[in-house]
């Protein structure tokens, strides 16, 4: 992690329950939301900086982006699953972990760490368009990073499993 994100959110990435989502999976077995956290937030720095954003946006950039999977809960575990099961049809679809996650990391991270409105906002629409449409440049610039790092580990984690398929069927 880049020394300036470290000076704009070192109090984030150090903070206990922060360090716990490493042992949350993500986007494929060798990822966790630590991890990916940490990327979005390396990935929205840069374009904050390609645009000029002032060091205040600059930094509520880099917090919501690192927080913006701040849930709090493994949303692969049985536990989620559970939960899940209580609705079907549509109700089903909608409680599923894209569309509940944002809110609900928002809620988190403003509790903890203090949020402003607007860094709040930009983790609870980072999942646009199972989300509603982010209103501000920080909340665009969240998404487009996460959109982007999130297409880069998936990419790799199929990559990983057609891989792993191949050499079993050669075996």
């Amino acid at each position: 992690m880049g020394s300036e994100i470290q000076q704009l959110a070192g109090e984030i990435v150090s903070h206990p329950q922060f360090q716990q989502l490493r042992g949350y999976r993500h986007h494929g077995e060798g990822n966790s939301v630590y991890d990916h956290s940490i990327a979005v937030a390396q990935a929205a720095y840069a374009i904050a900086r390609r645009m000029r954003l002032s060091g205040s946006d600059t930094a509520s950039v880099v917090r919501a982006a690192l927080l913006h999977d701040f849930f709090g809960y493994d949303w692969h575990g049985t536990r989620f699953r559970r939960y899940l099961h209580r609705y079907t049809g549509i109700k089903r679809m909608m409680h599923m972990h894209a569309f509940v996650h944002g809110p609900i990391a928002a809620d988190r991270a403003k509790r903890i760490f203090g949020l402003t409105d607007r860094e709040c906002e930009a983790i609870a629409r980072h999942m646009f368009p199972l989300a509603a449409m982010p209103r501000t440049r920080i909340a665009w610039i969240v998404t487009l990073a996460d959109k982007a790092v999130a297409s880069r580990e998936m990419a790799a984690a199929i990559g990983g499993y057609l891989s792993l398929a191949c050499r079993k069927t050669a075996a």
